[in-house]
């Protein structure tokens, strides 16, 4: 067999040889939720597994992904799924304690959903306060905001808008309904949520888009998605590569002043 970096595909004298030579692992995160009428429910999990599939180095394994995120924000919408901030941050946390007992304690979350974000932050710190391991949250698109408005001339990314889209054309391309992309522009949102004097109401994605797409979907391609999919791989072997060079000891909270 070969030294596949996903770990799943060993066995368990394999994996003992894989755990050996690697220093990082890589743990795709996502979510089963809605996208609109044109992509599919599974628009943030693919994303997130098809960046984190480009990992093929000695140092890294890579993870199975988690599919269900937090994303009650959508529950009105059919086929969502969704788990609490706490039933996802301790499912995160348990499976790096897991690979911590293996001895890898240097673990990047390739996220794909921004409803896990806050999970994932209290989940990261709390690992290292406790000097389990030293994990980085780390959401694909999070460096692609010069590219975003080269390409598409907007401010970051929306909800199943033309960076999603995109993207979906570039990892499952069969999955995106051409026909509905329209539909989903135009009974969809400009921007996200609801703010008054700044502040970001707590609002379901229904109350503010009728087609659940927020952004210009009709804008995606098939040239920009390969583009956004390559410079998030890019970015992820760099992040790799810093936590690579760095001990785990180095990478532990400081001392009491």
């Amino acid at each position: 067999m070969e030294r596949s970096p996903h770990l799943q595909e060993h066995t368990t004298t394999t994996a003992a040889e894989r755990f050996e030579d690697a220093s990082v692992a890589v743990l795709p995160t996502g979510a089963i939720e809605q996208h609109g009428p044109a992509l599919p429910l599974g628009t943030d999990y693919l994303a997130a597994r098809a960046v984190a599939q480009s990992v093929d180095r000695e140092d890294a394994i890579l993870l199975p992904p988690i599919p269900v995120g937090v994303s009650d924000h959508h529950r009105q919408f059919d086929g969502t799924l969704a788990v609490s901030p706490e039933t996802f941050a301790a499912y995160v946390e348990e499976t790096v304690e897991s690979l911590a007992a293996h001895g890898l304690r240097k673990v990047v979350v390739a996220n794909g959903h921004g409803g896990n974000d806050d999970a994932l932050e209290r989940a990261a710190r709390r690992l290292r306060s406790e000097e389990t391991a030293f994990v980085v949250p780390w959401n694909w698109w999070s460096n692609l905001d010069g590219t975003a408005e080269e390409l598409f001339g907007t401010e970051g990314i929306g909800h199943a808008d033309e960076m999603e889209t995109s993207m979906v054309y570039a990892a499952a391309p069969e999955l995106v309904r051409e026909d509905a992309l329209a539909a989903a522009e135009e009974e969809g949102a400009d921007s996200w949520g609801t703010t008054v004097a700044g502040a970001s109401l707590p609002v379901d994605a229904a109350e503010f888009t009728d087609s659940g797409a927020v952004g210009r979907p009709t804008r995606a391609s098939a040239e920009a998605g390969e583009r956004l999919l390559t410079e998030a791989q890019e970015d992820l072997e760099t992040l790799i590569d810093w936590l690579s060079e760095r001990s785990f000891e180095s990478l532990l909270p400081a001392e009491h002043r």
